[in-house]
């Protein structure tokens, strides 16, 4: 009886310890989240012969973050589809699009992909990747601006939402239209991004 009553002692801690690391690993991984296609919209700024900054957007974009606060880490991969650029004036989306810029037809797509790293009080300050544009790839590091978390109201699920800033010439990247004419190479990216938490 005794021996019994030492052998379901072992097995139970056994039990609980196994059930204690399971719960300390599904605690400590990190949280997956999709970005909202919706509500996601990389922007930039770049002058026009030094007068006047255009500004424009794409509409397409999609991707995924992972978080752990916790631990101070996760990634970020977003794919933007370069089509979807929008200046507000089709004849300049147009031209975008074409072989004498994008060339949308050979690289429909800008892809980033990055670290999240500098957190500070659980959030990152920064994004350390790399773009890849025009079938280039570059390292290219985003200042977190902003990050906050929240429970979805009707989803019920956690929502966060981040700005991010970086600087870049688009000329490393082959797309130097204009650079003739005394076109700043500089542009300014931002991306308003936000991701919900997979279930």
């Amino acid at each position: 009886m005794r021996k019994r009553t030492v052998r379901m002692l072992v097995l139970g801690g056994i039990s609980l310890l196994a059930a204690m690391t399971c719960a300390r690993l599904a605690f400590a991984a990190p949280a997956q989240y999709s970005i909202d296609p919706n509500h996601t919209y990389p922007s930039f700024e770049a002058s026009h012969m030094g007068i006047s900054v255009w500004r424009g957007k794409f509409d397409g974009t999609k991707g995924s973050v992972t978080l752990d606060d916790a631990a101070g880490r996760g990634t970020v991969d977003i794919i933007v589809d370069l089509k979807s650029v929008n200046f507000g004036l089709k004849a300049l989306d147009d031209f975008m699009v074409g072989p004498e810029f994008f060339d949308a037809a050979h690289f429909p797509d800008s892809h980033y992909h990055g670290t999240l790293t500098g957190f500070v009080n659980g959030a990152p300050t920064r994004i350390d990747g790399a773009l890849t544009l025009h079938g280039v790839t570059k390292p290219l590091n985003l200042v977190v601006n902003s990050l906050k978390c929240i429970p979805h109201p009707i989803l019920k699920r956690q929502l966060c939402g981040a700005d991010a800033s970086a600087t870049f010439q688009r000329d490393e990247f082959g797309l130097d239209a204009g650079k003739s004419y005394g076109f700043s190479m500089e542009v300014t990216l931002r991306i308003q991004v936000e991701a919900l938490k997979n279930d």
